[in-house]
């Protein structure tokens, strides 16, 4: 086994090889600072050449599952529409959900800092246009309850229920991506014997096994 000083001079002759120093030398001047590059918007002929009903048409072939996102407030409960949701982590148990900047509900959800996701069955079209309009009581004569860690709205007869504490907010393009940590969750056999509400290319449909 070669020893430190067989080590070291191994060391001396490989980099008079390649022609750099062996001894410490006097330390350089610091280089001059560049010029920062100078601030601009993004051209147009440099975005990517995407056209945007193109984009919805093409990631509209993704089926996805439909949800309402509701929150507790005042003077009322706020809630919305969102096919964006995702599990996202096991340990610790979170959750993630999009939605628009645009959204004049996320802002009531974000001041209560706790949601409850509401997954929709089969037969939830109907309830799901209802809380996808702007401007309206969303709740008139929808059943629900708080959920039992937020308080936030869990409506009746949905297949699966999960209550969460918002985490973090990421920005994400036109959407922010909401991450929530997940503090109490559960079915309805009943409601889920129907089958998932499923969105694709614009429309609802249902799951057939």
């Amino acid at each position: 086994m070669m020893g430190h000083a067989g080590m070291a001079a191994t060391a001396v002759r490989y980099l008079r090889s390649v022609g750099a120093p062996t001894s410490a030398a006097a330390p350089a001047a610091p280089a001059a600072p560049r010029p920062r590059p100078a601030l601009r918007a993004v051209r147009e002929d440099e975005r990517a050449p995407l056209d945007a009903a193109e984009f919805r048409s093409v990631l509209g072939h993704f089926a996805s599952g439909v949800t309402i996102v509701t929150a507790p407030g005042e003077p009322g409960p706020a809630g919305f529409a969102c096919q964006s949701f995702t599990s996202l982590s096991l340990d610790p148990p979170l959750v993630a959900f999009m939605v628009a900047r645009t959204s004049t509900t996320w802002p009531r959800i974000a001041r209560a800092g706790v949601f409850c996701v509401n997954v929709l069955g089969a037969g939830h079209g109907a309830l799901c246009r209802a809380f996808a309009v702007s401007g309206a009581d969303k709740f008139a004569g929808v059943r629900h309850a708080p959920a039992p860690a937020t308080g936030s709205p869990r409506l009746a007869d949905v297949p699966a229920w999960i209550d969460c504490t918002i985490q973090a907010v990421h920005t994400g393009g036109d959407h922010l991506i909401v991450v929530g940590r997940v503090d109490a969750l559960g079915t309805d056999p009943g409601a889920a014997a129907a089958g998932p509400l499923l969105f694709h290319r614009g429309a609802f449909g249902r799951f057939s096994p």
